[in-house]
């Protein structure tokens, strides 16, 4: 009997791949089959392996490649990699790319409002540019004509030889011109742009500089202003350039042949629409970019400023890493500004060498047709170089020229902020300034935090000549009585009247010129001790008046042990807290002013350098020649024993008012009534001091 299908085996022969047939023995039907037992054996567990993570290499395979697949699609044009989200700027501190853009011709038409006083420089610089583009425009006609003359001699190549030596000149002279002309406008929109801007951000309110940060501004008068210098200077010029240039070889090239032309014509069409995309994104990538550095930059400020502060607590790691997270979202946009421009530059190579090609394809063809010459050949292929090198250009500033219209945004916004009413707004002067001071229920809250109350319909009346002391807990609203007296801010309700006239009525320097002020961190401006004490006195003043100040203040002795005695530059470490508060209250004097505000002049100073303060302070409250109205503000009893009067501040409210004929036989019992028991810290102000 046969073998059928069934009894056929496919077996492998041991060592060897061939492949043999056999006959399988045959079984009984009725025995029951054996079981088997499955050993594995290590090569047969060791083969399974190698087959499952061969097919399972397969799919990590697929996986691969579709993640891959994915990605290289959203790094091609208009893939997610390009699109800068506002949530990629998003942290602590960071500034904000506005999504609200200021076009090209905006942008420009705002600059040239601030060179438009020196217009003449840019009309000669214009000038300059189209003579310096019409010489140079002609030299690779005469440049190919007179190589095709040489051949025959003559006087044709001299002549040709001549004219190129002498456009040569012109536009070497014309471009000199140029770029002089148009660098003298670039430092004017600079120099300009960066006044405005400055004296725009003196002009806010101060509630402004609350919630924008030191680095941001200075930022925008840093970086972002010298992206601006790029415009007049380098953009504008070699735009127009280049756009004259190449419309004029286009022309050429049109009239020579009009179907090489026509082919060119389309190359730099294609050129020009990827120059636009490309400057929208270099646009967009460039406000981020500003925005990254000036969030970098406030950073650097804050820390270098505090680096005691870093150094003590050990934080230099933690600020490091603060820094580095704003400059790899920088690094981020700047990569891929540097992808854009690549891919810019890689369409820029690649056609211009498709012109190239299909120049000499066309032309020979119709060389050998009789319809072109060698020479006319050359000649296009001479100018369509020249125009795609024109186009690029072109596309290379339009690029730059975007950058610099997104990083002018923010610089127009502030630059476009109204100034301060009080500043811009002329108001009452008086004959004479008598100091006489009422609060008449005012309320006030803070812009930044409007829902947190910090005074509460305060009624309070200062009368001229007095010695007023203001005590409290921190963040009873004592500052915030004087910081509304000098209209740093408005009151939220009620108002301020002075000698009887609301505050908002007088004019505001006249006022603040008749107010000494001294705080309880006076900062001092880097230059000689001199200057300082002369700081905003709003009339001359001689050396002597200087030294008499400084004397008034306890000052003098120290000045002149410095090496250049009232020369010398002031630096962070040269004085000491109590130093500094000394020249600010010598600065204070010197005004001989008719209200005196004190904040806290000796709350952080040591026993010495108190001492000399509060003996200063002791001097100009009991000087009878001088009529003033003396604010104190305080913390210790000591400060304020000369005070007529003492008024407790309590969370926004008066709680307490003393007056001196009741604390002159026992000032320590009725203070402690008065203020201890309103809860303020008794070791602090009653102790040794006293």
């Amino acid at each position: 009997m046969p073998p059928t299908a069934a009894m056929l085996l496919l077996s492998a022969a041991p060592g060897s791949p061939s492949l043999s047939l056999a006959l399988a023995p045959r079984r009984a039907p009725l025995r029951a089959p054996r079981q088997r037992r499955l050993v594995l054996r290590p090569a047969r567990i060791r083969a399974a392996a190698a087959i499952g993570g061969e097919f399972g290499g397969l799919g990590r395979r697929r996986v691969v490649v579709g993640e891959f697949i994915e990605r290289l699609r959203n790094v091609l044009p208009g893939g997610s990699w390009w699109r800068l989200e506002d949530g990629d700027e998003a942290g602590d501190g960071g500034g904000r790319a506005e999504g609200s853009g200021t076009t090209a011709l905006s942008a420009l038409s705002r600059m040239w409002g601030l060179v438009a006083a020196d217009r003449w420089v840019i009309y000669a610089g214009f000038v300059s540019l189209v003579g310096a583009a019409l010489a140079e425009i002609a030299i690779p006609h005469l440049l190919a004509a007179s190589i095709f003359s040489a051949q025959n001699g003559g006087a044709v190549f001299f002549r040709n030889a001549k004219l190129l030596v002498v456009l040569c000149l012109i536009s070497g002279v014309f471009s000199g011109v140029r770029s002089c002309c148009f660098g003298v406008a670039n430092m004017i929109l600079v120099k300009r742009m960066r006044e405005m801007l400055f004296d725009s951000i003196l002009s806010q309110d101060i509630f402004f500089f609350d919630e924008e940060t030191v680095g941001d501004l200075t930022s925008r008068l840093g970086s972002d202003c010298q992206q601006v210098s790029r415009v007049i200077g380098n953009d504008l010029n070699l735009i127009s350039r280049n756009l004259l240039q190449g419309a004029g070889a286009l022309i050429y090239l049109l009239v020579l042949s009009w179907p090489l032309g026509l082919c060119t014509m389309l190359i730099c069409a294609t050129l020009s629409t990827i120059m636009l995309v490309h400057g929208r994104f270099q646009k967009r990538a460039a406000k981020f970019a500003q925005e990254f550095t000036a969030s970098a930059n406030n950073v650097a400020q804050e820390v270098i400023t505090l680096v005691r502060t870093v150094r003590v607590y050990g934080t230099e790691k933690q600020e490091f890493k603060r820094y580095a997270k704003w400059l790899d979202k920088l690094y981020d946009v700047s990569f891929r500004q540097t992808v854009a421009y690549g891919g810019w530059s890689l369409s820029l190579n690649y056609l211009y060498h498709s012109t190239q090609v299909i120049g000499v394809v066309i032309g020979g063809l119709a060389i050998m047709s009789g319809k072109l010459t060698a020479e006319q050949l050359t000649k296009f292929t001479l100018y369509a170089e020249w125009l795609i090198l024109s186009t690029w250009w072109i596309g290379d500033n339009w690029s730059s020229l975007m950058q610099s219209v997104g990083a002018s945004e923010k610089v127009f916004r502030l630059m476009d902020l109204l100034p301060s009413k009080q500043l811009s707004s002329k108001g009452l002067k008086l004959e004479k300034l008598e100091g006489r001071i009422q609060y008449a229920d005012v309320s006030f809250s803070y812009p930044s935090r409007p829902t947190v109350p910090i005074l509460g319909r305060l009624n309070l009346t200062l009368n001229p000549n007095e010695v007023v002391a203001i005590v409290g807990l921190s963040g009873s609203g004592k500052s915030t009585i004087v910081n509304l007296l000098l209209r740093l801010y408005e009151p939220t309700n009620g108002q301020i009247l002075v000698d009887g006239v609301p505050l908002t009525e007088l004019d505001i320097r006249w006022f603040r010129e008749r107010i000494g002020f001294v705080g309880q961190e006076p900062r001092l401006f880097r230059m000689d001790i001199s200057s300082n004490i002369k700081y905003g006195c709003p009339r001359e003043v001689s050396h002597e008046e200087v030294v008499w100040a400084a004397k008034q203040a306890y000052a003098h002795d120290f000045i002149m042990s410095l090496p250049d005695g009232y020369n010398t530059i002031v630096d962070d470490a040269l004085l000491s807290g109590g130093q500094k508060q000394r020249v600010a209250i010598a600065r204070a004097l010197l005004r001989d002013p008719s209200i005196l505000l004190l904040d806290e002049a000796t709350s952080a100073l040591d026993a010495e350098s108190e001492h000399y303060v509060k003996s200063v302070i002791t001097k100009v409250s009991r000087d009878s020649k001088a009529k003033r109205t003396v604010v104190i503000i305080a913390h210790r009893l000591s400060t304020i024993q000369t005070a007529d009067r003492i008024i407790v501040m309590e969370n926004g409210n008066i709680v307490e008012v003393c007056f001196q004929l009741l604390l002159r036989h026992n000032f320590k019992v009725q203070i402690h009534r008065a203020v201890v028991i309103r809860g303020i810290n008794v070791p602090m102000i009653i102790g040794s001091n006293l």
